[in-house]
């Protein structure tokens, strides 16, 4: 057995990856933030990491290695030497590259042609996309420039039905030009590909690499939750009808009915320009730490910037022969500091692509493909952390003791029971709006090439709103981008199983530890359970490791049904417990990271000097460039 060739092998495996994913992952970075216009030099870096990860001449290579520490181990070292250490640690990273390659690999030159060309398709499409403008009636009443962000947050918080209406048109506007401008010729190119793989159609091929699971195994979890929620998602439509009438239905209008009034008169509780500092505070009083990464956030809306928050690491995290490799990970969201509403969507955003980079920075394996977010790493386990941080956010003992005006006045329990009364009755239909969009492109990709036209895309869009919502939705189902790429194309799925997780987690957190918010033993265990296995195991065996029993989607349907009652007597206990409580005050003093705050190539604020500093440039910055509510 050459263990010295295997494991230059396998360095060279570690090391060429880096190369690959660190290039590609830059251009995304700087084509996304608008900050590069260089379309064509990020279509061949994603061609470059799409063939390294696909090809099956390395898959090949790390089967025959692993074929000989195999033999090696039945014939070589005793068990417990050095040898055999290195052995059994060759053999687990060989194993990571064994299911990335088998997870990503294209057979044949016609498949890999194919990738090629639909990679082509759809950069040509986002370069187009970053070109379009959106716009809407705003506060004021006046046209503005929109972003998605924005347009969803009109929706919910203007009390203009017209201004309302407007960006629900923007949104429906969207969709006509997507289905004019190439999106049905890269459907039609995806299920190609998926069908020379040897698949039934694109979303076959993503559920099976992606979940490892098939489509009817997937449905049979979402067409459960369907059943055990449609009764309350009915009750809480029709409850809307009787208060305000048939036109609360519309789509336009349902956000705002559902929480219009409370989300303005929580607004002031969440000041845009504190949102991050809240985000640092919590997070180190929750003990979560990021070994060192060097992280950018860009936070505010920006012409040509992506119009969706996201995570991506250009730098996994990994022990690079013991050493310690840091993360390096990028995260945005598109903040307009002045609208209501913004300051609690930027918490959300700090929250959940900051879970994601806690994740993906506390992987501790050995090589860096087990610390990254395309397959065989589960969408539904890479947003089970990223959505367990950030559904906090609801709960009464975090708002009483962070939801404060910027006069340091915190939110009255009143507030929080109205919130929690204008909320609860429509849990179900939230979490509903996550089941739509698998019911939505299993449909589309299931249509022949001949039937792919553009009415008969939208006919569908519409129909399965009406059927698994009840009303056709405030945000149409073809505005939501992550159609529009094939990394998230035909995953969204994975965001309702994690919801699924989290509430299993968060059952099992509150019984063990008493409570979640601010207990510095929180973060410890998601590091050790969780986060650092990273794709070593499965969102299942994760599940397990924390919690002691297999995925269930009870704790999220038992959320969902509960009664207003129900919830808001479980928060006045949890307010009760949190006044009442004497928290710890070992928890870490930094995050442990580089942090720069940027805005395109501007860097407004870091932490070189400390964190209080870096939120007060932040807050200081953002305070000078918006210094009035919008008019």
């Amino acid at each position: 057995m050459d263990t010295i060739g295997i494991r230059a092998f396998f360095d060279g495996l570690n090391r060429d990856y880096l190369a690959v994913h660190r290039r590609k992952e830059e251009l995304f970075w700087a084509t996304y933030m608008a900050t590069s216009d260089e379309y064509a030099l990020f279509a061949e870096a994603e061609k470059a990491y799409k063939a390294f990860v696909s090809d099956p001449d390395r898959l090949a290579a790390v089967r025959g290695r692993m074929e000989a520490l195999e033999l090696g181990g039945a014939e070589g070292p005793s068990p417990g030497g050095p040898e055999e250490a290195e052995r059994i640690e060759l053999l687990k990273g060989l194993g990571g590259w064994r299911a990335l390659f088998e997870a990503n690999v294209v057979e044949g030159a016609e498949g890999q042609a194919a990738m090629d060309a639909l990679i082509a398709l759809e950069a040509e499409l986002f370069a187009k996309r970053q070109g379009l403008k959106l716009r809407q009636l705003g506060e004021s009443g006046a046209e503005e420039e929109a972003t998605l962000g924005s347009l969803l947050t009109n929706e919910s918080a203007n009390p203009s039905e017209d201004a309302r209406r407007s960006s629900l048109l923007a949104l429906r506007g969207l969709e006509a030009w997507v289905l004019e401008n190439g999106f049905i010729g890269i459907v039609k190119a995806r299920n190609a590909f998926a069908r020379a793989q040897g698949y039934r159609d694109y979303f076959d091929y993503k559920v099976r690499k992606s979940e490892s699971m098939s489509p009817e195994a997937l449905f049979g979890i979402l067409d459960d939750f369907e059943r055990r929620t449609a009764a309350a998602n009915s009750r809480s439509l029709a409850s809307l009808e009787r208060a305000f009438g048939p036109s609360a239905l519309e789509p336009w209008n349902i956000r705002f009915r559902m929480s219009g009034d409370v989300v303005r008169e929580c607004d002031p509780y969440f000041p845009f320009e504190q949102a991050l500092s809240r985000w640092v505070e919590s997070f180190r009083r929750l003990g979560i730490g990021y070994r060192g990464a060097v992280m950018r956030l860009d936070l505010l809306e920006r012409k040509g910037k992506y119009q969706n928050g996201f995570c991506h690491g250009p730098v996994p995290a990994f022990f690079d022969r013991g050493t310690w490799v840091p993360a390096h990970v990028n995260f945005t969201s598109e903040g307009r500091p002045r609208q209501v509403g913004a300051g609690l969507r930027a918490l959300e955003t700090l929250f959940h692509e900051g879970g994601h980079a806690a994740h993906f920075a506390n992987v501790a394996q050995n090589s860096p493909c087990f610390s990254q977010e395309f397959p065989p790493t589960s969408m539904a386990y890479a947003e089970t952390q990223s959505m367990l941080c950030d559904s906090l956010l609801g709960d009464a003992d975090w708002l009483i003791r962070y939801a404060k005006r910027s006069d340091g006045t915190p939110m009255p329990a009143s507030l929080i029971m109205r919130k929690i009364e204008r909320s609860q009755p429509f849990r179900a239909y939230n979490d509903r709006t996550l089941l739509v969009v698998p019911y939505f492109e299993r449909a589309l990709y299931a249509m022949g090439d001949a039937e792919l036209r553009g009415e008969a895309i939208l006919s569908l869009a519409r129909e399965t709103e009406r059927r698994i919502l009840g009303a056709e939705s405030p945000r149409p189902l073809l505005a939501i981008p992550h159609m529009l790429n094939q990394e998230s194309a035909a995953s969204y799925h994975g965001y309702l199983i994690a919801e699924m997780a989290v509430y299993q987690t968060r059952a099992w957190l509150l019984d063990k530890l008493g409570f979640v918010a601010d207990n510095p033993a929180v973060g410890p265990l998601l590091a050790e359970k969780y986060w650092a296995p990273g794709n070593s195991m499965t969102h299942d065996q994760t599940i397990r490791a924390l919690t002691g029993e297999g995925f269930s989607a009870r704790y999220l349907a038992d959320a969902c049904n509960a009664s207003v009652e129900e919830a808001q007597s479980a928060a006045e206990e949890a307010i009760e417990a949190s006044l009442e409580r004497s928290y710890p005050t070992a928890y870490p003093m930094s995050l442990d990271a580089d942090i720069a705050i940027v805005h395109g190539s501007e860097t407004i604020a870091d932490n070189s000097t400390s964190e209080a500093k870096m939120c007060a440039d932040f807050a200081a910055w953002v305070r000078a460039k918006y210094p009035k509510a919008e008019a």
